[in-house]
C-alpha cells in the first residue's frame, strides 16, 4: 500500500503522525511483553547497569515496559527485559540463608 503524503493536508498529516507514533509504541510494548515472558516472577537474574558491576537479584514484578528486580543487596531496579540474563547458581549468593520476614495478619 503506497500513500502519497504530498496530497495530504496538514490536519491529515498530523493525524497520520499520531497514528504512526501510537502504532510504534504498541509494537514496542508487545516486543517488551514477549521478552518479559521469557522470565517468571521469582527467577534469579543478572544485569549490568551502565557504570556498575553485574548485579544479581530476583525478578519480583512485571511492569508495563520493564520488570522489577530486587538485588541481593536489597536495591530495587526497574530493568528492560532485554538486559536481563538468567543468573547461574554459581554466581549468585544462593548459598546464603534467605532473609524471611514474618508479616502480621490483619
Amino acid at each position: 500500500m503506497k500513500l502519497d503524503i504530498d496530497k495530504l493536508t496538514e490536519a491529515e498529516l498530523i493525524d497520520l503522525n499520531n497514528r504512526v507514533v501510537e502504532r510504534l509504541r504498541f509494537l514496542n510494548q508487545m516486543h517488551a511483553h514477549s521478552e518479559m515472558l521469557q522470565f517468571k516472577i521469582g527467577d534469579r537474574v543478572s544485569f549490568q547497569p551502565e557504570g556498575h558491576p553485574i548485579l544479581f537479584g530476583m525478578l519480583t514484578r512485571y511492569n508495563r515496559k520493564t520488570v522489577t528486580v530486587i538485588t541481593d543487596s536489597g536495591q530495587r531496579w526497574n530493568v528492560a527485559p532485554r538486559l536481563l540474563r538468567r543468573a547461574d547458581s554459581s554466581n549468585a549468593a544462593e548459598d546464603l540463608a534467605p532473609t524471611v520476614i514474618q508479616l502480621r495478619k490483619k
